[in-house]
């Protein structure tokens, strides 16, 4: 990625002006999980890849419901004077919809991540949401799926039925991937890309701590577990988030 992206302001696919998020916490529970929904979070690294990839600046524009899951996304909405108030990230939406389907009973489904991860999900899950019937399935690696592959997932998650599928293929695939199946799927309520929560969730790698969090520090505790993946992420793409936010003024 270069700096700034190369975006002039006329070419930005996803203008942070043009952006609708749920940033308060307390909005969560008027999402239905009656209805099917396409949930989706942005930060400063998925705003970035949308300015110079089309596809996914759709994918995140046509979300039902978009989280305002970024330190960086939630200042630079306050500064375009967006009313945001808080983060809402891929956890909070994760516990909330786990546990209101576990009030009443369902189904959800993991796709993504290893199958060793997905058993550390399964186990707790059965523990923590015993009302909720779990089902995963970690597909074989591939920078794009081929036809064979995704016929094999949409047959999995449209043979359980989920009332939730959760999705953690990585950003931007997991956006993607939703996005261009969500008609395919049998789904009957969220389709939420959540990323790095099965991780979380699955005790893996370790969430920052609450007081990282509320300094918006939660990206560089990331960035110090995993510095040699996530290096670029954060160090050349914050600075690109601040170059992409400057030129949308």
């Amino acid at each position: 990625m270069v700096w700034g992206g190369g975006v002039k302001r006329s070419d930005m696919n996803l203008p942070l002006k043009s952006i609708s998020v749920v940033s308060n916490i307390e909005d969560i529970s008027k999402i239905t999980l009656d209805e099917k929904q396409l949930i989706n979070c942005i930060n400063a690294h998925s705003f970035n890849i949308a300015q110079t990839d089309k596809k996914f600046a759709e994918a995140l524009k046509k979300s039902d419901v978009l989280l305002a899951d970024g330190s960086g996304i939630l200042l630079a909405l306050k500064l375009f004077g967006k009313g945001a108030k808080q983060r809402v990230t891929g956890w909070d939406i994760f516990i909330a919809g786990m546990e209101r389907l576990n009030k009443r009973g369902g189904k959800a489904f993991f796709l993504g991540s290893t199958e060793v991860t997905l058993e550390k999900i399964k186990k707790r899950a059965e523990k923590e949401f015993s009302n909720i019937s779990i089902q995963c399935f970690s597909p074989k690696f591939a920078k794009q799926f081929n036809e064979e592959q995704n016929v094999e997932m949409l047959e999995k998650i449209n043979g359980f039925n989920p009332d939730i599928l959760w999705v953690g293929l990585g950003s931007p695939k997991q956006e993607l991937w939703a996005f261009e199946n969500y008609d395919k799927l049998n789904v009957n309520g969220w389709v939420a890309a959540i990323g790095a929560v099965f991780d979380f969730y699955a005790r893996t790698i370790k969430r920052a701590p609450i007081f990282l969090q509320r300094c918006y520090l939660e990206w560089m505790y990331r960035f110090l577990q995993e510095p040699c993946r996530l290096w670029r992420r954060y160090l050349i793409g914050n600075v690109n988030f601040v170059w992409n936010v400057w030129r949308g003024m």
